[in-house]
């Protein structure tokens, strides 16, 4: 699993130089950083992310340019719910070309065509403004943005729900004569460069930084609630972060302290006597499991060890590759489970695939006698729609099972889950002492219960499967030709391989039937070889259109090679 990232600046006359691709930052920023160096500039963007929905294709590496009007690069974090309706309207209204299945060039074309619509030769905050009001009544979804104008100044704005987080802050500059200024989805980035008045970015609200002058704040839209993601908290956020006057830390303390009780309302007197050890899943749960342990006075223990170069598994692109995935990323230390009763703190449960391979380790593991197993959050029932690709409903464990089915997938006695008022409880009790109360301060948790802070469209979860049955394809493919290739392929593969698979209705991948000719032909024998594969291979991609056409080679990409 490969994390697409990115880097652009501006350089003199407005010139704009960038690097990106898919893969480890060694591979697209080189050893030790050394193709950044060969970005010259005062202002730049740069995004990082793993691959969400849609393509991980390096033409969908972040930030997006478009030359026209003025140099934008673009870098997005969140999902457009109406992408399908704002292409139309970029196609058939605005006559502009959007070259991959991203929304977030979706995103940077409809505020391009906004702000083209000034007519002028140079534009001014107020002109940019304006572009960005009318580019919020366009589209609809959580976002959180970054955005350069050649040769003018950085742009930051956040949608009117305040789903996804933004903060900026200010250290001097190098110099002594003025101050750099810097945004992130993190207060921690800021920090660990020096950055301090650290402020967020409100629901609604952009900034625009030019150079040599103070950031000029300006309401884009009325704030329509205050609702954080919730899982940013739960899972996603590091610990030592701060997002929106809360902090991450505090939050996880607080649903440790409030899933114990839910502990003790659900398991029997004797269950609970019987726990030896209270041992969390690193790291997101430790500081929960910690205060867990404290209430429900049980001793704590670490009783996995985590291998910190293995990506976090529910992300993974295939169920063989997650339970893999699980058994590199942890490891068991046998003697915190030998004989024990153990309660097993994790932060949530997706599918279930790592939580299956975590309680079978710990029966291995010298035969832990019985397992309980606790998570920090609700049961995810339904799909993320703003940014964080979790798994289609259909593959989350909660979407179809009671607790008590889930603990037997997963072959656990018990599983305990958080209730959803405590969770949202516990981060809004973990304000930072001191910070400004959030007014109407509420919590995005369609996740838990299918109630999303924006208006959504049924059409949109359809088109949501599609898109993620594409994806799908697209790397259940490529396995099928590599293990071809290899000469490792089982029937399901070389058929694959040969045929080719499409998404049904449902968003689920069926095998394309070979037609009449191809069968005459022997197609199916042909792949049977990874000799004889690799010329089918070739052939075809002689014919076919060179990657590089799919990016504006126009750039001064340093990764294209």
């Amino acid at each position: 699993m490969l994390t697409a990232k990115g880097i652009a600046t501006c350089g003199p006359r407005g010139k704009i130089y960038q690097c990106k691709g898919n893969g480890l930052a060694s591979r697209v920023f080189g050893a030790d950083g050394a193709r950044v160096g060969h970005l010259p500039g005062w202002m730049g963007i740069g995004h990082l992310r793993y691959p969400t929905a849609g393509s991980s294709a390096d033409a969908e590496a972040q930030p997006f340019y478009v030359n026209s009007p003025y140099g934008i690069c673009f870098a997005h974090n969140g999902t457009l719910i109406n992408a399908t309706k704002l292409r139309e309207f970029l196609d058939q209204e605005a006559h502009r070309h959007i070259n991959t299945e991203s929304d977030s060039e979706v995103m940077l074309n409809v505020f391009a065509h906004e702000l083209n619509e000034t007519g002028k030769a140079r534009v001014n905050d107020k002109d940019i403004f304006a572009a960005l009001r009318k580019m919020y009544e366009r589209c609809e979804g959580g976002w959180a943005c970054t955005a350069m104008l050649a040769g003018f100044g950085l742009i930051g704005f956040r949608d009117s729900w305040g789903i996804r987080p933004l903060v900026l802050g200010s250290r001097p500059s190098g110099n002594k004569l003025g101050r750099d200024y810097m945004m992130a989805s993190e207060s921690v980035a800021l920090k660990f460069l020096g950055y301090k008045d650290i402020v967020d970015i409100l629901p609604g609200q952009a900034v625009i930084i030019q150079q040599g002058h103070e950031p000029v704040f300006f309401e884009i839209q009325k704030p329509k609630a205050y609702s954080p993601d919730i899982f940013e908290y739960v899972y996603f956020a590091r610990p030592d972060s701060i997002l929106d006057n809360i902090s991450v830390a505090r939050s996880r303390e607080n649903m440790g302290t409030k899933l114990a009780s839910t502990i003790r309302s659900t398991l029997s007197l004797s269950e609970l006597t019987s726990i030896d050890v209270v041992i969390p899943i690193p790291e997101t749960a430790i500081a929960s499991a910690q205060k867990v342990s404290k209430a429900l006075k049980k001793p704590f223990a670490q009783g996995f060890c985590k291998n910190r170069y293995v990506f976090r598994t529910f992300i993974m692109p295939n169920q063989r590759t997650r339970e893999l995935g699980v058994r590199r990323k942890l490891n068991a230390m046998e003697e915190q489970f030998a004989g024990k009763n153990v309660l097993l703190v994790d932060d949530s449960i997706v599918r279930g695939t790592t939580s299956r391979e975590i309680v079978l380790m710990a029966r291995e593991a010298e035969g832990a006698k019985s397992v309980f197993f606790a998570s920090c959050a609700p049961p995810i029932t339904n799909a993320h729609i703003y940014g964080i690709d979790l798994a289609s409903p259909s593959e989350l464990i909660a979407h179809h099972r009671s607790v008590d089915a889930i603990a037997e997938y997963i072959g656990a006695d018990k599983v305990i889950y958080q209730n959803l008022d405590d969770l949202k409880a516990a981060c809004a009790e973990a304000a930072v002492e001191g910070a400004k109360p959030r007014n109407f301060l509420d919590f995005e948790v369609g996740v838990f219960c299918g109630k999303y802070v924006t208006p959504v469209d049924d059409a949109y979860f359809v088109h949501l499967e599609q898109v993620r049955g594409e994806s799908r394809k697209m790397k259940v493919m490529e396995s099928a030709r590599e293990a071809v290739m290899r000469g490792l392929a089982n029937p399901k593969e070389i058929e694959a391989a040969t045929n080719g698979l499409k998404v049904n209705e449902d968003g689920k991948l069926v095998p394309i039937a070979p037609s009449t000719r191809d069968m005459l032909n022997g197609n199916r024998k042909r792949a049977a070889t990874g000799d004889q594969y690799r010329r089918c291979r070739d052939r075809d991609e002689e014919f076919a259109p060179s990657p590089t056409l799919s990016q504006d080679v126009s750039l001064h990409n340093l990764n294209d090679v």
